[in-house]
């Protein structure tokens, strides 16, 4: 049997998708307003190894630096604006770290996914430490964040540090191995590329006692498909098109 599952069935990407700067906080309160109580978000580690959110390697796209984020000080990287290059409305929105982040959602009841994203290189020093600040900062609260990651190596490291905090294998292909890889993770779910369930996907994971999530969920049909299927939840950009209830 799967294993007990506490997270809502709509899940907001990065926050609020692209309706606004994505892994910043204005992104989890538009989320939020449209009715959202789980977001994703991507997590990766400062040179001096604060957790903070970014999907990129690189500054360049969603902010106003350059180089690799990882590569420099969370006194530096908290003087960017990420917001400008969404929209003019965001001007001067600050990159957040988990621990702000945190704060947010557990103020409100909100669940997170958190994606541990590292800078190439750092799999398992960034699995370790956003798990063992994950864990520091939900401490004794219930609704624990889900730790995702593409990275094997990361998410290991993660079930070293702080066993007790769930895991997910993200997969955009399905590996010969992808259950046993699952399982030796001890993971609880597997999110996978919304292409790649089944009936047949779907009934195996569910024999293996995991869950099933899908990435990233932006049209109508497909949602149907996947709720017809009966999986966990689905993780979309738009906020504004899907009704969370």
């Amino acid at each position: 049997m799967p294993t007990p599952w506490p997270y809502p069935r709509w899940v907001a990407h990065r926050g609020a998708g692209k309706l606004a700067p994505e892994n910043t906080l204005a992104a989890f309160r538009l989320g939020a307003s449209h009715g959202y109580r789980m977001f994703e978000c991507d997590v990766k580690l400062s040179a001096d190894g604060v957790p903070f959110l970014m999907h990129d390697a690189e500054l360049d796209r969603t902010t106003s630096g350059h180089g690799i984020g990882g590569e420099q000080t969370w006194q530096a990287l908290a003087q960017l604006d990420a917001g400008s290059w969404h929209s003019r409305t965001y001007a001067g929105e600050p990159l957040p770290t988990l621990g702000n982040v945190a704060r947010f959602c557990l103020r409100n009841a909100y669940f997170l996914n958190i994606e541990i994203k590292p800078t190439p290189g750092q799999d398992r020093d960034t699995g370790t430490a956003v798990a063992r600040e994950a864990q520091r900062l939900w401490q004794g609260a219930s609704g624990h964040p889900l730790l995702s990651s593409f990275r094997v190596e990361a998410l290991h490291a993660a079930l070293a540090a702080a066993p007790a905090l769930p895991r997910a294998l993200l997969l955009d292909t399905l590996p010969p191995d992808w259950l046993a890889q699952a399982r030796e993770l001890q993971c609880a779910a597997v999110v996978c590329n919304y292409r790649l369930w089944n009936a047949d996907t779907v009934a195996q994971a569910r024999a293996a006692g995991l869950r099933t999530l899908s990435y990233t969920v932006n049209e109508e049909a497909a949602a149907q498909a996947l709720l017809a299927l009966g999986t966990d939840a689905i993780i979309t950009d738009r906020v504004d098109l899907f009704a969370p209830a």
